[in-house]
C-alpha cells in the first residue's frame, strides 16, 4: 500500500505543489513582463521564485509549458473581466460594450507585466506565438456572440460578424501594444472609447 504525503506544519503536500506552481508563475510574470519572454528561461525563473530546479518539474516538464500556462491564466482572467463586467452592467447595447472593453484594457494595463506578456512577448516565441493566435480567435468568437446576444437579429451576418470582430480584437491589441510601449499619445480611456464605437456601429446592419 502507499501513503499519502504527511502535512507539514499543517500544510498538505498538494497545497505545498499548488503554492510552489504559484511562485513560478509569478517568478515568470515578472520575468517576461519587464524584462522580455527570452530573459525567462528556466534557471531565471527558479531564481526569481526562489525555487530549485526540482520543484520547477514538480509542476512543468519545459519552460515553454510555463509560459503557455501564464499566457492561458492571463486570458481567463481577461475573459472572467469582460463577462463579468457583462453580466452586471444594465443599460443599451454601447453601455455594455463600453464596460466589458474597460474591463478588458484595465486588466491589461493595470498591471502593465500582464500587458506585455499577453499581448506584446507572447508574439516573441514560436510556442507562445500559436497561442496569441487561437487566444485572439477565441476573442473575435467572443465579440462575435455578444454581440449576437445584444443586436439580435440585427447583428451581421456571417462572415462579417468574424471579419468584424477580428479587426475589432487585432486592432484593439495593436492600440494596447502602443500604449504599453509608450508609443501612442492616446490613453485608455482613449482606446475602450474608440473600441465601444467601433463596437456599436460596426457590429450590426
Amino acid at each position: 500500500m502507499t501513503s499519502s504525503p504527511r502535512p507539514y506544519r499543517g500544510v498538505s503536500a498538494q497545497d505545498r505543489q499548488s503554492a510552489r506552481r504559484r511562485q513560478l508563475l509569478d517568478a515568470a510574470l515578472e520575468i517576461v513582463g519587464t524584462r522580455g519572454a527570452e530573459r525567462a528561461t528556466m534557471t531565471a525563473i527558479c531564481v526569481q521564485a526562489g525555487l530549485t530546479e526540482r520543484y520547477f518539474y514538480e509542476s512543468f516538464s519545459a519552460r515553454d509549458g510555463l509560459l503557455l500556462a501564464l499566457v492561458d491564466e492571463i486570458a481567463e482572467q481577461v475573459r472572467a473581466a469582460v463577462l463579468a463586467a457583462l453580466r452586471e452592467t444594465e443599460g443599451d447595447a454601447e453601455a455594455r460594450a463600453r464596460a466589458a472593453f474597460s474591463a478588458f484594457a484595465a486588466l491589461l494595463t493595470e498591471d502593465p507585466r500582464k500587458g506585455r506578456a499577453a499581448i506584446i512577448e507572447s508574439s516573441t516565441l514560436p510556442a507562445l506565438r500559436q497561442r496569441r493566435h487561437e487566444l485572439f480567435g477565441d476573442f473575435a468568437a467572443l465579440v462575435v456572440t455578444q454581440a449576437q446576444a445584444l443586436f439580435g437579429p440585427a447583428a451581421l451576418p456571417a462572415p462579417q460578424d468574424e471579419i468584424g470582430a477580428l479587426l475589432l480584437v487585432g486592432g484593439l491589441g495593436e492600440l494596447l501594444t502602443a500604449w504599453l510601449q509608450d508609443e501612442t499619445s492616446a490613453e485608455v480611456e482613449d482606446i475602450v472609447d474608440t473600441a465601444t464605437r467601433w463596437f456599436t456601429v460596426g457590429m450590426h446592419a
